[in-house]
């Protein structure tokens, strides 16, 4: 992979590490229904006040940001290597003709044993 290539990778990732909000964890007093995190902008208003916009912003960031990453790096891709062909298998020839042995001699000399 070539340096620039890693540095066009690394660089949103990075940017947007650094550029996130931190979050707001720091206690405002109340739960449900007091001037606080459920009690909605200075009361409990309505469902028990505002909610935030839900997680649809975060959704449809993150599905468009693989798009653009997935065609990033369909740009940056090198080219499939060319078709590879191969030569003909070689000519497989008939098997040779079984070989013919002479049949064994039809009279065998009667073995000869050592007089005692």
């Amino acid at each position: 992979m070539r340096s620039i290539t890693r540095l066009l990778i690394a660089a949103p990732i990075a940017a947007g590490l650094l550029a996130s909000v931190p979050a707001h964890a720091e206690w405002r007093g109340g739960w449900h229904g007091g001037p606080a995190w459920h009690g909605g902008w200075r009361g409990p208003g309505w469902h028990g006040g505002w909610h935030g916009p839900g997680p649809g912003a975060v959704i449809a960031g993150t599905i468009l940001g693989v798009g653009a990453a997935a065609a990033l790096a369909g740009a940056f891709a090198p080219p499939p290597p060319p078709p590879v062909y191969y030569a003909p298998p070689p000519v497989v020839y008939a098997p040779p003709p079984p070989a013919y042995y002479a049949p064994p001699p039809a009279y065998y000399p009667p073995p000869a044993y050592a007089p005692y």
